[in-house]
């Protein structure tokens, strides 16, 4: 009985279907991951500028020059009694809101301010009870979109005190109360800051090291497309294989 597993051997194969999928799909592989990585440092510089101007700028000068979403602040001023309960906001499976006060800095416009979350009474009719900083704090946070979702249904409730639950907190409504109001909310960067509620909010900017992580896939996918194809053009050949040409 002959031996055919020592008689098969792996020889190169030309496939020129499979060497032109490798050769359209690797060029922008590496494309992409070459892409991400430029991102990345686009966005170490950004951040890098943003900490900057928050340090040397006053706020009156970064709204004249325009707010960005992500970009971090830091605000001195007072807390007023205008405080809006974003409804439907649940954590953890319980429900309850976002507190959004507005804020009067020393210099420049008011601003809304995101102060985190807080666990909704056990009844519809009550409100929880929302207390608010006396005098002067110092607050550091990240500017924000005002929170409108993609379906708007009544804004507000009819009631003559504060504070008032909405479903939404459009530009529009919070302009009813401060004209000068600023185009974004603040969103208070975590719990240690001054009327602060459970403030662990997701990143709403991509940071660089997101951009690292999707090169490592893309240039990882441009690897593995390398090996298959240098695999699958190695063919078994032996007694029964020698006609196999393709």
């Amino acid at each position: 009985m002959s031996d055919t597993g020592s008689s098969e051997r792996r020889q190169w194969h030309f496939d020129w279907r499979l060497l032109l999928f490798a050769g359209l799909f690797l060029p922008v592989l590496i494309g992409l991951g070459i892409w991400q990585l430029g991102r990345a440092e686009e966005k170490q510089l950004q951040l890098k500028q943003w900490d900057q101007q928050a340090e040397e700028l006053g706020w009156s000068e970064q709204t004249s020059r325009g707010l960005t979403p992500g970009r971090p602040v830091t605000l001195q001023g007072q807390y007023s009694d205008t405080t809006w309960l974003l409804d439907n906001r649940t954590r953890d499976g319980a429900p309850g809101y976002e507190v959004l006060t507005l804020f009067y800095p020393d210099d420049g416009p008011p601003v809304v301010v995101n102060r985190g979350w807080i666990q909704a009474p056990r009844t519809r009719t009550s409100l929880p009870d929302v207390s608010i900083p006396v005098g002067e704090v110092e607050i550091r946070g990240r500017m924000g979109a005002f929170p409108v979702p993609p379906v708007l249904a009544d804004s507000s409730e009819q009631s003559d005190g504060w504070p008032r639950r909405v479903q939404a907190l459009p530009e529009s409504l919070a302009s009813e109360q401060e004209p000068d109001v600023a185009s974004l909310v603040v969103k208070l960067s975590g719990r240690e800051q001054p009327g602060a509620y459970r403030a662990d909010w997701k990143p709403d900017l991509m940071g660089p090291q997101t951009h690292y992580g999707y090169a490592f896939q893309w240039f990882s996918l441009a690897v593995a497309l390398v090996i298959l194809t240098v695999v699958a053009s190695y063919r078994k050949t032996g007694a029964n294989n020698d006609n196999d040409n393709g």
